[in-house]
C-alpha cells in the first residue's frame, strides 16, 4: 500500500435502510468510497442523501443495515476526529463568534494544537475573516469555515454536504483545485451535491441515488460511455455501409443522424469522402453527468406525491426527538 493510500479510509454502507413510521428514506443502499478518490453523492431533492450522510456520521439512526468508516461505525471511532470531517451544513457556529474563536474552541475539544486553526484559515483563504463575527459572513465565507472546521483533525475521510453552494465562480475553482488537492494526498472524500456541471469536473466517481435506493454508481468516466461521434449526412445507411468496411459500427440515432462508435473524426471525414456523401454535421459525442442524472431519475422524485413527507423534516423531526 502507497502512502498516499494509507492516508485515506474506506467508506462502506451495506444495505443500509432507514424509515421514519411508514416513509422509507433510505431502501437497502451499498455502496463504497475509495481512498485518494472523490466520490460525488448525487440525487434529487427527497431521494435520501441528507439522511444517508447522516447515518455514516451516526447522527440518524438506522433501520436496518450498517454504514462503516475504516472498518467502524462512526460512534465506535477512537480518535473520530482524525478519522472523519464533515461539513453538512454552514450554519453550525455561534453567530457571535469570530471565525478563528469558532475553531479555537472546536480544536481544543478534539485537542489539536491551536497552531492548526491559523494554518486552516490561510488554506481556505479566510485569514482576513477571521476576527470577525461569523454570524456576519457571506455564505461562501461559512462555506469555507465549515471546511476549515472539518480539517481540524487532519482526517483520512472528508463528507461534505453542498460544499459549493454560495461560492462565487473563483471560489468554486478554488474548491475544486483544494479537493484535488486532498485527494492527491489519498484523502477519502464524499461530496454530495447538486450542480452537477461543477460534480462532474471535480469527481472520480459517482453514486446516484432516487426514492432511497442506489440507480447507478460508477467510475465517471466508464458511466459517460466509450468515445463515439455524431454524423449527419444524406443516407445514414450508405455511410454506415461504408464505415463496417473501416470496421467502425454506428447506429442510427433518433433524429436522423449515424452515431458512430469512434471519437476519430477525421476517418468519420475521409470514408464519407471515399463514399461520396457529403458531410452536414460531425461532432464528438460526449454524454454529460447531467444527461446520465436526469435519464434515470426523472419522474421519480417520492416528495411530489401528496403525503410524502420531506427528507429534511423526517430528518430534523428524528434529530428533535432525540435531544
Amino acid at each position: 500500500m502507497s502512502a498516499a493510500t494509507a492516508a485515506g479510509a474506506r467508506i462502506e454502507v451495506r444495505g443500509l435502510t432507514k424509515r421514519f413510521g411508514s416513509f422509507v428514506a433510505v431502501d437497502d443502499l451499498s455502496f463504497d468510497v475509495e481512498p485518494g478518490r472523490i466520490t460525488g453523492f448525487l440525487g434529487p431533492n427527497g431521494a435520501g442523501k441528507t439522511t444517508t450522510l447522516r447515518m455514516i456520521l451516526g447522527l440518524v439512526h438506522q433501520t436496518g443495515g450498517t454504514a462503516t468508516i475504516d472498518g467502524h461505525r462512526y460512534v465506535d471511532l477512537p480518535r473520530p476526529q482524525q478519522t472523519v470531517g464533515a461539513a453538512l451544513e454552514a450554519t453550525n457556529f455561534h453567530p457571535g463568534r469570530s471565525g478563528r474563536d469558532h475553531l479555537r474552541v472546536l480544536a481544543d475539544a478534539g485537542g489539536v494544537p491551536l497552531r492548526r486553526v491559523d494554518e486552516l484559515l490561510e488554506l481556505t483563504g479566510i485569514p482576513a475573516a477571521a476576527r470577525k463575527r461569523a454570524g456576519a459572513y457571506s455564505m461562501g465565507m461559512r462555506q469555507r469555515l465549515g471546511l476549515a472546521a472539518a480539517l481540524l483533525g487532519d482526517p483520512k475521510v472528508l463528507v461534505l454536504d453542498e460544499p459549493a453552494n454560495g461560492l462565487d465562480p473563483e471560489g468554486i475553482r478554488w474548491l475544486r483545485g483544494f479537493l484535488r488537492h486532498l485527494s492527491g494526498e489519498g484523502k477519502t472524500i464524499l461530496v454530495s451535491s447538486h450542480l452537477l456541471q461543477e460534480v462532474e469536473q471535480t469527481v472520480d466517481e459517482v453514486v446516484i441515488i432516487a426514492n432511497g435506493r442506489l440507480v447507478r454508481s460508477g467510475n465517471i468516466a466508464d458511466l459517460r460511455g466509450g468515445p463515439g461521434a455524431v454524423v449527419r449526412t444524406s443516407d445514414v445507411e450508405r455511410l454506415a455501409g461504408a464505415l463496417r468496411v473501416a470496421d467502425v459500427t454506428s447506429t442510427p440515432g433518433t433524429d436522423g443522424t449515424l452515431v458512430a462508435d469512434t471519437a476519430d473524426l477525421r476517418l468519420i471525414g475521409d470514408v464519407a469522402l471515399r463514399a461520396g456523401l457529403p458531410i452536414y454535421g460531425l461532432q464528438a459525442r460526449r454524454a454529460d453527468l447531467e444527461a446520465l442524472f436526469f435519464e434515470l431519475t426523472e419522474g421519480t422524485n417520492r416528495n411530489e406525491t401528496p403525503g410524502a413527507p420531506a427528507e429534511q423534516d423526517a430528518v430534523l423531526g428524528e434529530e428533535g426527538a432525540n435531544l
